[in-house]
């Protein structure tokens, strides 16, 4: 499977080639950006998009996949960071949602990349219908503006009513949407019920990844192997999928500095390929 990394555990820090570079040292593959404002500012496309897609350009490396907006703001942390939100019940806030996802998206025009990650609602949203139906009425026109650009819709199941494998599934078939995919998140799906079953609903709409671990008791992106994830089981499930997805470890990089990344990434890697390892031993 390819190994590839977000940058998500840089999203402190304004995106450089040099960082890039450090994930190709610790062993990534291909890469998913992280669309935040303070992070890499895919709005200004003069500047920031040119330098980035100029390395991706020279080095030949692949994009994988753009991290969809969650918040319109240039200070990751801050209180009142404004969420990019498609359940938006307010038809204005949809609009604004939309906008500055289809910013992100035009990124595609200067370096290509195959998917958008794409959430659905905020954290710990309770189910409602209006929100459902707001993010039918989005993900139909996204994956309409996305397609002439060579980038497929991918939906996350992330912590909340919304965004639960059943519900992703109802959304794909009622709304016959063939053409957009699932990035199925492990710690999401390990904190949301358990990895096995929420596979076995979203397998062959599977497309590419989130790995990272957590104790089941909150979204705290750890490395593979510091939570309490069964990685042969995992590994295993993964390899299943019919189409086969990266590995694309997220992980939060908050107090790590770039060494520790690295080194992190050299480790994980090794106990990913290890877990497969055990996999096959066990049948």
């Amino acid at each position: 499977m390819l190994k590839a990394m977000s940058t998500y555990c840089y999203v402190n820090e304004r995106l450089h080639p040099g960082l890039l570079e450090g994930m190709v040292r610790g062993g990534a593959e291909a890469i998913e950006i992280f669309a935040f404002r303070g992070h890499f500012d895919y709005a200004q496309r003069r500047q920031h998009v040119l330098e980035i897609a100029a390395w991706f350009k020279s080095t030949g490396m692949q994009l994988n996949s753009l991290h969809s907006p969650i918040y319109n703001s240039y200070e990751w942390g801050r209180r009142g960071m404004q969420p990019v939100n498609i359940a938006e019940i307010d038809r204005k806030g949809r609009i604004e949602a939309m906008d500055e996802i289809k910013r992100a998206l035009e990124v595609a025009e200067h370096v290509p990349f195959r998917f958008l990650v794409q959430h659905m609602g905020n954290s710990g949203d309770e189910f409602d219908e209006r929100k459902f139906e707001a993010c039918m009425t989005c993900v139909e026109h996204l994956r309409a503006f996305a397609k002439p650009l060579g980038v497929t819709i991918l939906l996350e199941n992330i912590p909340n009513e919304l965004s639960t494998p059943e519900r992703i599934i109802e959304l794909l078939r009622t709304s016959h949407f063939d053409d957009v995919g699932v990035c199925f998140d492990t710690g999401h799906a390990h904190i949301m019920s358990d990895i096995p079953a929420a596979f076995a609903t979203l397998k062959g709409y599977i497309r590419s990844t989130h790995v990272h671990d957590n104790k089941k008791d909150r979204d705290s992106h750890l490395w593979p192997g510091n939570g309490d994830i069964d990685w042969p089981d995992t590994m295993q499930l993964l390899r299943s999928a019919p189409h086969t997805p990266p590995l694309l470890m997220e992980i939060e990089g908050e107090g790590k500095d770039q060494p520790q990344i690295i080194e992190g990434m050299t480790k994980s890697f090794q106990k990913l390929e290890q877990a497969a390892a055990a996999a096959t031993e066990r049948g």
